[in-house]
């Protein structure tokens, strides 16, 4: 039992999800509830399938490809930048557009990838795989998107009950602060591969 738990913590810790749930609220505000479920399926779907492949393939595919887990902050990181300054300059068009949801494919990215499958839990993974071996680590990965997933599904309801223009704030705010952690995981991978260089 022990092994588990060090396993499930540090995954816990770098899915962040007291950090990503406001910023699930904003990217989904204005959708219906069965959109936002749908979404909610989606993205956990995505994260648990690549979690799955970086558990059985993670090195190997790092590897085949050529990168490293700085390429994939720099990566992540400008998906959500963008994402994040579309929504806060056109927010409010794209709420008004006509022609179904615009937030369909927002389970696949950036929900799946990279706000809760991100460079910091793909890096946990791997870690954990080695140190605590697959099933452990599964277990772990099953656990925390459990949390995700019950986290996801009730928090939107509550928000609701503080009122629409609490919601709009929120999402506003979510969005200002997935430009900041953009920002952050481009400099984090650029330090990184920076300090690659130095010490080679």
């Amino acid at each position: 039992m022990h092994v588990y738990i060090e396993a499930f913590l540090p995954l816990f810790v770098a899915l962040n999800l007291i950090g990503v749930l406001p910023l699930y609220i904003g990217l989904t505000e204005g959708a219906t509830q069965s959109a936002r479920r749908k979404l909610l399926i989606q993205a956990i779907t995505t994260a648990f399938v690549i979690a799955l492949l970086i558990l059985f393939a993670g090195q190997l595919i790092f590897q085949a490809l050529g990168i490293t887990v700085n390429d994939l902050r720099v990566g992540g990181g400008l998906i959500l930048l963008i994402l994040s300054i579309s929504d806060l300059l056109f927010g409010d068009y794209k709420q008004r557009a006509p022609n179904g949801d615009a937030t369909h494919t927002l389970g696949i990215v950036p929900l799946g990838i990279p706000l809760i499958m991100g460079p910091a839990a793909i890096t946990t993974i791997i870690v954990a795989q080695q140190s605590y071996g697959y099933v452990p680590t599964l277990v772990s990965m099953v656990a925390n998107l459990l949390l995700v997933g019950v986290a996801f599904y009730f928090g939107p309801s509550l928000l609701a009950k503080l009122g629409e223009s609490t919601a709009k704030a929120v999402a506003k705010v979510a969005s200002l602060f997935l430009a900041a952690i953009a920002v952050a995981m481009i400099r984090a991978g650029i330090v990184g591969m920076i300090g690659m260089v130095s010490g080679s």
